[in-house]
Parts: structure tokens; C-alpha cells; sequence
């Protein structure tokens, strides 16, 4: 955000500048502006007053505000003469505090550039993981293999101030050993301040009084969740030790239930009529909330019409509304072992916006005719509506395509030859993809089995193959497509990207590789 200021210059360098420079026009500032005049090598120090001076400042109010935000965040430093510089000019350094079982941390600087500084129990000063600090290097001490050590001297935010462990007594006072073992130092709970916690207990604390180089934490009990290792206290731990939001608040439920939750008429209106098309979803067993869709239709020469179907999410959360808000905040939903905490109410995000089988549906179409090597020729995105014919499971595309169960594949016999067709237009683009330098990781993954007690019972590897492949090629071909156009049409757009690795890195990974061939 930018501001408008004013200042009149007053004494002799204001009239030595003379009465152009004070009827000089309105102009913006905003703190690059600051940051970037801070860089200058011929920076020296200065006062607030100076800095308002030779930057023309012309309103002290808001700029003495925006220098103190500036110091807030860390990007100026406010010396003991009251004079403003930058950290990296002053021998500081900037960033998150990573803290270690043994009570020692690495700060993890915000300029990427640099490498983490490594802080020493006795140079916390108070700070505890995940607090945001600056930190001073200690130009005559260093780790072995040079590493920077340096010494917290300012925490400029703190990063939690609740935490969830387990509750022990000793004698009259209580302590709070934390989950997080990075936090690397119990919380003492004084005498009434335990909230009926009993040994064992687990609870989530408050901290009530932040730790100082000769004492540690103290803080007061404000839920207790359960005994170790009962069913679901775990989960339950995991939730609060992150601050997952369980509950909707009111208000976004309300708004919530006034989406209706069956496709209108006027709904449909401008979008294109894609409900004879053949499609499914495929999924896992435990699915609910089913976002997209596919359809696959042959053509002449050798070409198919590929369908990926998103759910149209946001013609029912519109911009601005609460059910925006509240998505913006939890930014995704969670899947944990025995349950999802969702970006959205359960009547959107396993309603109205689940592309359910056996009902109408909005969506956003990528529509894409590809040749029988997986190359796309031409393509769509429109939006669209849409009826998924079937929901299917990965186990269940399996059995039809790979192992070719004979029940199975009667009892599905209509969309079989389609399933067949999306198998080998995946291989086909897998294939591509590999020629084309992509790396696939196949690494096996783990599913957990819980009992009727939420308990785990058993640890089995979960199975990749060809039904998982067709929605990992088909959802990549999508998103490529949609990428390129957004480029071809100079649209912004949010990119995932991988940043080109470390030479360094790479050069050591090949001499770990040479001898293994």
C-alpha cells in the first residue's frame, strides 16, 4: 500500500533547498522506495527526521507509521541511537527460528540467497520455534564447514501461543511436555492453572509468560482433549497442535444453506450441454467430495475427444462472500488418517460442488482432441453442464481394465471399451512425457486401516496402477493445456513450478550414483 505525504522542511536546510523544493509536487512512497534508498552504499544510519528530510517527506504521521511497520516485519532495524538501518547492512540477519530437540536452532533466513545460521542454546535469549527473530552473526564463531553462528536479539513475532502436549504433576506444579520436540523445553503450569488436567493428560496450553535466558515458559491449561492414547486423541492432538479450524462459524453455514442444492434452468443458461456425454469419476473407496470428471470419445483418424470436467466451484463461492473468506483462510482441506476437515461446508463441497453421479452438475470443461500418441491438436474450455453417468473406484477401474474380471466387466459392459481406450491414451501420454525428460517417482505409499474403535489394526501399500495413471495423465494434460493458453492469451496465472537444482547438490548426488552404476 502506498501513501500520500507532505512534510515542510523547516530551518536551514529547508531554506537552503529553497521554495521550489517546498511547493514541490504530491508524489507516492512506499517502503521499497525507503528499502531501496537504504541499499545505496553512500547509507549511513539516519533518524527518522533525517530520512523524512531526504526523502521529501512532506506528512510525518503515516511515514513514522510505515517505519514502524517496517520494523515490525523486520525489514528496518531501529538502533539504540534511534537511527534506521537495513539488517543485512548491520551484520543481521532475518528470519524463522527452527528449533531442535537438544535446545539448540537454525534460523531460516527470508533472503533464500543465504544459507541457515545456526544459534546456539545460550544465544536463544528467549526465542522458541517458530518465533520470527533477527539474529546477529558472531563474525568469530563459526561451525565447522563455515557455517554462520550467530545470537537472537530482537523476536519480532512469536509463533504460537498455544501448544498441545501432555500434562504431567511434580508435586504442586504441573508441566506441559510438548508434541513438538522442537520446542525442546517443558511448560510450566503454576498451581491452578491445570484446568483438571491429570497426569497423562492430553492438553493444549496456553502460554502465559514467554521464556528469558534464565527461566522457562509458563502458561495455563485451556482444553484438556483426552488420556494418552485413547482412540482419537491422537488425531484429535495433530488438529490442534496446527490450529485446523473444526468448526464453521456460524455465519458461513448460514450463507451455506442458502445454495440451493439441485442445477436451475437459469444455472444452465450460457454454458454448454455436455449431459449425453459419457462420463465418470474414479476416485478413491472413501471419496466424498469428487471434483472432476472424464469422458473419452473416439473420432476419425485416429483421434479422441478427451472431456476433464472440474467442479465449478466458484459460481456458488462467489468473491467476497463469506464462504470465500472462510476457504481463503483454511486455503485447502485437510485429509488426516480418520477424517477431512474441508475448505468448504459439507453442503457445497459434498453437494451442490461434488460431481455426484446420477445428478446435474456444474463445470469447467477442458475439452481436447488428441491424436492416438497423446498429442493435443486442437481444444476448448468452456463451462458446462454435466451428469456423471458413474462414480468409480481406482480398485474397481483396476479389476475391469488390468485384471479383467468377467462379472465385473458385464456388469460394467457400457463403460468398459471406454475405460480401455482412456488405459492406452494414458500409457500413450505417460510415455510422451517420459521421452520428454519427466521424471516419475513411483515410491510406494502406505494406507492405514482403522478399526471400529478408530484404532489402527493395519498398515497395508497401497497399489498404483493404470486406473491412478489415467487421472494423473489426463489431469496433467489438462493443466498443461490450460497453461498454454493462458500464456498464448498474455491471461496471469498461478504456476507450480520446481525451482533448477543445486549444482553442488547434483554434483554430490552423482558421485553417490557412480559406483552404484
Amino acid at each position: 500500500m502506498s501513501w500520500v505525504y507532505r512534510v515542510k522542511l523547516t530551518g536551514r536546510q529547508g531554506k537552503e533547498r529553497g521554495a521550489d523544493r517546498l511547493a514541490a509536487t504530491d508524489r507516492r512512497l512506499d517502503r521499497n522506495e525507503i528499502l531501496n534508498y537504504m541499499r545505496q552504499a553512500s547509507y549511513k544510519p539516519m533518524s527518522a527526521e533525517e530520512l523524512a528530510q531526504a526523502l521529501e517527506v512532506r506528512n510525518l504521521g503515516p511515514f513514522l507509521a510505515l517505519l514502524g511497520s517496517m520494523e515490525a516485519d523486520g525489514d528496518i532495524v531501529l538502533t539504540r541511537k534511534h537511527r534506521y538501518g537495513i539488517p543485512e547492512r548491520m551484520g543481521l540477519v532475518v528470519g524463522c527460528l527452527q528449533g531442535h530437540p537438544r535446545g539448540y536452532a537454525f534460523l531460516i533466513p527470508d533472503d533464500a540467497a543465504r544459507e541457515d545460521v545456526f544459534v546456539p542454546r545460550s544465544g536463544l535469549n528467549g526465542a522458541m520455534h517458530r518465533d520470527r527473530v533477527i539474529v546477529r552473526i558472531n563474525r568469530s564463531a563459526a561451525l565447522a564447514g563455515g557455517q554462520a553462528e550467530g545470537e537472537v536479539i530482537r523476536i519480532l513475532k512469536r509463533g504460537s501461543q498455544r501448544l498441545v502436549g501432555t500434562f504431567e504433576r511434580v508435586r504442586q506444579h504441573g508441566f506441559v511436555a510438548p508434541d513438538d520436540q522442537r520446542i525442546g523445553t517443558d511448560i510450566l503450569i503454576p498451581r491452578g492453572a491445570a484446568a483438571g488436567a491429570k497426569p497423562h493428560d492430553k492438553v493444549v496450553v496456553e502460554i502465559t509468560a514467554w521464556p528469558s535466558a534464565r527461566r522457562g515458559p509458563e502458561g495455563r491449561v485451556v482444553e484438556v482433549l483426552g488420556r494418552e492414547g485413547e482412540p482419537g486423541v491422537d488425531v484429535l492432538s495433530i488438529i490442534k497442535q496446527h490450529d485446523l479450524p473444526l468448526e464453521f462459524p456460524a455465519a458461513v453455514l448460514a450463507e451455506a444453506k442458502k445454495v440451493p442444492q439441485e442445477v436451475t434452468a437459469f444455472d444452465r443458461h450460457g454454458r454448454r450441454d455436455l449431459r449425453d456425454l459419457l462420463m465418470v469419476t474414479i476416485d478413491g473407496e472413501d471419496a466424498k467430495d469428487l471434483d472432476d470428471a472424464v469422458s473419452l470419445v473416439p473420432e476419425k483418424g485416429n483421434t479422441y475427444q478427451l472431456g476433464v470436467h472440474i467442479a465449478d466451484v466458484s459460481y456458488y463461492v462467489r468473491e467476497g462472500s463469506r464462504l470465500d473468506a472462510e476457504a481463503f483462510r483454511r486455503g485447502t482441506s485437510v485429509y488426516l488418517v480418520d477424517r477431512v476437515i474441508p475448505m468448504l461446508p459439507p453442503q457445497l463441497s459434498n453437494g451442490i460442488c461434488s460431481l455426484n453421479a446420477g445428478v446435474d452438475r456444474l463445470a469447467l470443461s477442458v475439452l481436447m482432441r488428441v491424436s492416438y500418441r497423446g498429442r493435443v491438436l486442437d481444444y476448448e474450455i468452456v463451462p458446462s453442464v454435466i451428469h456423471v453417468h458413474k462414480r468409480l473406484t481406482y480398485n474397481l477401474v483396476r479389476q475391469l481394465i488390468e485384471e479383467k474380471d468377467r462379472e465385473l466387466r458385464q456388469e460394467h459392459r457400457e463403460l468398459v471399451p471406454m475405460l480401455e481406450r482412456m488405459g492406452r491414451l494414458a500409457t500413450a501420454l505417460r510415455q510422451k512425457r517420459l521421452a520428454g525428460g519427466a521424471i516419475d517417482f513411483d515410491l510406494p505409499e502406505a494406507k492405514v486401516i482403522l478399526d471400529e474403535r478408530g484404532r489402527p489394526k493395519e498398515v497395508v501399500r497401497a497399489v498404483r496402477s493404470l486406473a491412478d495413471q489415467i487421472i494423473e495423465e489426463f489431469m496433467i494434460l489438462a493443466n498443461e493445456t490450460v497453461a498454454r493458453h493462458l500464456e498464448a492469451n498474455g491471461l496471469p496465472g498461478v504456476y507450480r513450478v520446481h525451482e533448477d537444482p543445486d549444482p553442488e547438490k547434483i554434483s554430490n548426488l552423482n558421485k553417490f550414483l557412480g559406483p552404484l552404476g
